[in-house]
């Protein structure tokens, strides 16, 4: 069946954010859990990663809400990578209830900065946003009246 997920990268900082959203959603990591840069075998002319690496996230998947999947990974500077918040993606959530709305905004803005508090819309959803303690910007919209 065709899915969509949202991929995050961190600069190191992967399980501490899988295991906030955990929380947040109440649901658990897919495929076994959490795969390391020390489960990937060798490949040939790959340099190899430094030791402080190797336990960092390789890829994790977590079930969120509305059949939708948080994907994440570490991303390392030895491999090149350099992670920059950006103020372009937000991952909108559409809850059915109003009531879980509000636990997963409030749940998410913990640590963060709420930009828009939740309220009714013009456009006739219960409306709000925020960016939370990793920098991820999150965007609600609720139906129910």
């Amino acid at each position: 069946m065709a899915s969509v997920s949202i991929y995050l990268n961190f600069p190191r900082e992967t399980e501490k954010a899988f295991n906030f959203y955990r929380s947040v959603f109440g649901t658990e990591l897919e495929g076994g859990g959490i795969m390391r840069f020390r489960d990937v075998p060798p490949v040939e002319g790959m340099p190899p990663m430094p030791e402080e690496d190797l336990d960092l996230v390789m890829h994790c998947s977590l079930p969120i809400t509305g059949g939708f999947s948080l994907m994440g990974s570490d991303a390392p500077e030895s491999m090149g990578f350099r992670v920059t918040a950006g103020n372009n993606v937000y991952i909108n959530l559409m809850p059915d209830t109003r009531k879980e709305t509000e636990r997963l905004f409030k749940a998410l803005a913990e640590g963060g900065t709420v930009e828009t508090e939740l309220q009714d819309m013009f456009w006739g959803d219960y409306f709000g946003s925020l960016t939370d303690q990793f920098g991820i910007r999150w965007m609600f919209n609720c139906a129910e009246k």
